[in-house]
């Protein structure tokens, strides 16, 4: 897939927003990017420069970087950078997947989140420390948006219903933008529904979405194709005619469901379930 084919770190900034939100000293200002935008799997840098008056540049500093803001904010990064060094030592707790790019004393506080993921997409924010006996504070109270993008991945496909009712197919698939989805049978395009996106807002759910396919007949295949701006993959669904019965009884005959998903130069077929009685069982087939 080319998008694969990317840069160790990848960032689309958008124009640079100035803020001058701090503690009301004059020359404070703040320089940061309203949104970043990320590859999953990749690292991503949020970038965040300030100024601030010459008489605080030997005192030490201390950087914070926040995900939310207010009562529900985490802080995911700190660092102290004493007087006379010229490095930020965060503490011994940190979560080694952020780190800090640039250099405080240099008035870069931007930071490196390592293999980013879906679930890193949020808003951050950068603040700045002069401890002493002022004490000092200054941050970007609107902070910079985080969106991690991601190709599509069919995670489940599956068969629903009964004799009686009916059969359907189901695709759930995940991807950053939502994928769009459709069906295909042997040689048309096929009108499905969609169920979802799932709890829109909820991480990971927000990156879900399911469609359903109805009508399904033994004999026949059908394909689940999800896409985004990213790419696109495709999974098959083959349900195979019953067999015939092997004795007298009123059971129905097992019917056995095939899938295949197609990665590449590669497909993998998988056994997926049974019908006895009548009704077909709710499947689902996972995988990463």
């Amino acid at each position: 897939m080319d998008v694969w084919l990317i840069c160790s770190t990848l960032i689309l900034l958008l124009p640079v927003r100035e803020a001058a939100l701090g503690s009301g000293d004059d020359g404070w200002s703040m320089n940061v990017q309203s949104e970043v935008r990320a590859i999953e799997g990749y690292p991503v840098v949020l970038p965040c420069t300030f100024s601030h008056p010459q008489h605080s540049q030997h005192s030490s500093l201390q950087v914070l970087w926040r995900l939310g803001h207010g009562q529900s904010a985490t802080v995911l990064y700190r660092c102290t950078s004493h007087s006379g060094t010229t490095t930020c030592e965060p503490g011994p707790q940190q979560d080694q997947r952020y780190r800090l790019e640039g250099n405080p004393r240099e008035h870069d506080l931007s930071l490196r989140i390592n293999s980013a993921t879906l679930q890193d997409s949020g808003r951050y924010y950068c603040r700045v420390e002069i401890l002493g006996r002022e004490h000092i504070s200054f941050e970007d109270k609107m902070g910079t948006k985080l969106r991690v993008e991601t190709p599509p991945k069919i995670i489940a496909l599956m068969v629903e219903g009964t004799e009686r009712s009916g059969f359907s197919a189901v695709c759930r698939v995940l991807g950053s933008p939502l994928p769009d989805v459709q069906w295909f049978g042997l040689d048309d395009l096929l009108e499905g529904s969609v169920l979802g996106p799932l709890a829109q807002g909820t991480q990971p759910h927000s990156y879900q979405t399911i469609s359903q396919l109805r009508d399904v007949e033994p004999g026949q295949q059908y394909t689940c194709s999800a896409s985004n701006p990213l790419g696109r993959e495709q999974a098959t669904l083959y349900v195979l005619p019953p067999r015939p019965p092997l004795s007298v009884g009123g059971a129905s005959p097992p019917l056995v469901l095939l899938l295949s998903l197609s990665l590449g130069a590669k497909v993998i077929l998988l056994v997926v379930c049974m019908v006895q009685g009548g009704a077909l069982q709710v499947v689902s087939c996972w995988w990463k």
